[in-house]
């Protein structure tokens, strides 16, 4: 159980990669392989600030939406949101509409911008573990919520000021953006990079 499973094509895939046909792509060409640059890093800290609490599903379908609601995560942009923006982000449907997820995330683009260029991708992928180190996952029960790592870059983060960052929240992205490679033994997007 948890273990690789083949899909409608014949080929191996993470359960959760099966779940739901929105999950397929996103599984087969997207989660797990590495991100860099500031914004797009950004963008995938507030999507998974989002989805805390939430199923990632309900942030993948919402995504276009959160990018267009959000100035495409340019961190510049965001910075510069005001109180109107504020209650524009409240009152937009296509986006998930909580304070507390909205204003971090405006906070977290004013700190972020008064960073150096390349300085959040530096400083994430500083805390990605040396893969010898990390046997691969034979099923879905073998990866963890929280390591080592998404503790203390989420520690690292919060002490520079953002918000909304919890190990766990910290732990997805590390899987989301290719720090880990959690995809299970077997499974077609394993090792790809």
């Amino acid at each position: 159980m948890g273990r690789a499973v083949a899909g409608p094509d014949g080929l191996l895939r993470c359960p959760w990669g099966l779940s739901t046909e929105d999950y397929v792509a996103y599984h087969d060409e997207e989660w797990g392989r590495p991100v860099h640059g500031d914004d797009a890093l950004f963008e995938r800290l507030c999507l998974e600030a989002f989805q805390s609490g939430l199923s990632w599903i309900t942030i993948l379908r919402r995504r276009e939406g959160f990018r267009k609601a959000f100035s495409g995560f340019r961190i510049a942009d965001v910075a510069g949101f005001t109180d109107a923006d504020r209650e524009r982000l409240l009152a937009d449907e296509g986006i998930i509409r909580n304070r507390a997820k909205i204003d971090a995330t405006m906070a977290n683009a004013k700190v972020l911008a008064e960073w150096a260029p390349g300085e959040l991708d530096a400083l994430i992928w500083s805390y990605a573990p040396d893969p010898a180190t990390r046997p691969a996952p034979l099923t879905i029960g073998d990866v963890p919520a929280v390591t080592d790592e998404s503790t203390a870059l989420s520690k690292d983060l919060k002490k520079r000021g953002l918000r909304f960052i919890g190990p766990t929240t910290a732990y997805a992205l590390m899987q989301a953006c290719g720090l880990v490679d959690d995809h299970v033994t077997g499974c077609i997007a394993r090792g790809r990079s």
